[in-house]
């Protein structure tokens, strides 16, 4: 049975994906996703397979660049016991995981020279050999593909093979940059506060200044950047409405922080909004009741007297990280599990999804977060 689209979005770029996506999901071509990281790729992916007449079958992820070069050949195509040190008992490859479904290797630009003739063959012959077997199995597999890198590039400078890039490159799908679909920015934010909304105070939401600022943004991290905002909102302003300059300018992109000083000179219905929002629950923003007045001007100006000094710093400190105990406590363990899952997400955006990267920026085994990463999901946005 077919499932409905898990792509969000009604702006002409998505309009136009939903419509290949439609067109092209039963072919057993292989598919080839390019995009920027956080656009969505593993979510096309999804959806090609479950709108396919494949959809009853296992769709099995691998991500390219998260496996070491040494273990991809026996990730890929399984091993038998005894084929190495280590290989205690036979293993199915994720080809075989995968027989009659779809299965989506990402970021294949990061896969080795050595490992990409290895997929060509398979690609050709569907079949497979486990390592330390003498007998070949035959798959029945539709393969999709993924990368953020520009593949035409990564041939130029001898890092891709060309003819695994044709071989990949037969329907090609391009995932737009959320730059270029702003009109989807009320839907996104909607979905990711309905989503991340603490149950006893419902989502939060967004005066209409601060919603035309979060359309304007240009979002470097795409949708993947968008949910960990929403993310970050929804733990410090639980259930509350915010104004764009209601919001510390720690808890912000550097390019919402220039947007919320551009405008700093509200209309009076904007100042409305702030003063709304502070007074309307002083124990979730205890600071602010206090803090904030319209100066000469009409301009509003949020300031923190010596008693309030403490709370806002409470609140900066949440915003880089660090932790307060709220007045009603707090679960330990679900709140430190947000921390390190923000802290993985912001150091995978940085690393550009690298994974060896992304370890030594944690200060992490590769293999401690590859843990990690499957543990919060993080291969998807």
């Amino acid at each position: 049975m077919r499932q409905p689209s898990p792509i969000i979005g009604n702006s002409e770029p998505m309009c136009a994906i939903r419509k290949l996506i439609d067109t092209i999901a039963d072919s057993t071509a292989t598919v080839l996703i390019t995009g920027e990281s956080g656009t969505g790729k593993e979510l096309v992916a999804q959806a090609l397979h479950k709108q396919s007449v494949r959809a009853e079958a296992n769709f099995v992820p691998l991500n390219c660049a998260a496996i070491p070069k040494e273990l991809m050949e026996s990730e890929l195509f399984g091993h038998r016991k005894g084929a190495f040190t280590g290989a205690l008992a036979d293993r199915i490859g994720r080809f075989e995981l995968a027989h009659g479904g779809t299965l989506f290797l990402d970021e294949i630009g990061d896969l080795s020279l050595d490992m990409q003739v290895k997929l060509l063959r398979v690609l050709q012959e569907r079949m497979v050999d486990p390592v330390g077997s003498t007998r070949s199995v035959t798959v029945d597999v539709r393969v999709i593909a993924a990368t953020h890198r520009d593949l035409e590039v990564e041939i130029a400078e001898g890092r891709f093979r060309e003819d695994l890039y044709y071989r990949l490159n037969v329907l090609p799908v391009t995932t737009p940059p959320l730059r270029e679909r702003g009109d989807d920015v009320p839907l996104l934010v909607k979905h990711y506060t309905d989503r991340f909304a603490y149950k006893s105070a419902g989502p939060i939401s967004f005066a209409p200044d601060f919603l035309n600022a979060l359309k304007a943004y240009e979002w470097p991290g795409n949708v993947r950047e968008l949910s960990n905002l929403m993310h970050r909102f929804s733990t410090l302003f639980a259930g509350q409405r915010l104004s764009l300059q209601s919001v510390p300018a720690p808890m912000l992109p550097k390019g919402l922080v220039r947007l919320q000083q551009e405008r700093a000179a509200l209309p009076a219905e904007s100042v409305a909004d702030v003063l709304q929002l502070f007074e309307s629950d002083s124990a979730a923003v205890p600071a602010a009741a206090s803090a904030v007045h319209r100066t000469v001007e009409g301009n509003l100006a949020i300031q923190a007297d010596s008693s309030d000094h403490n709370h806002v710093e409470d609140i900066i400190m949440l915003a880089q990280g660090m932790s307060v105990l709220p007045p009603d406590g707090v679960s330990l363990k679900e709140r430190m599990a947000q921390i390190e899952r923000a802290f993985i997400e912001q150091a995978l955006d940085r690393a550009e999804g690298n994974v060896s990267k992304t370890a030594r920026m944690l200060n992490l085994q590769r293999t401690t977060l590859i843990e990690k990463i499957d543990k919060y999901r993080l291969r998807s946005v």
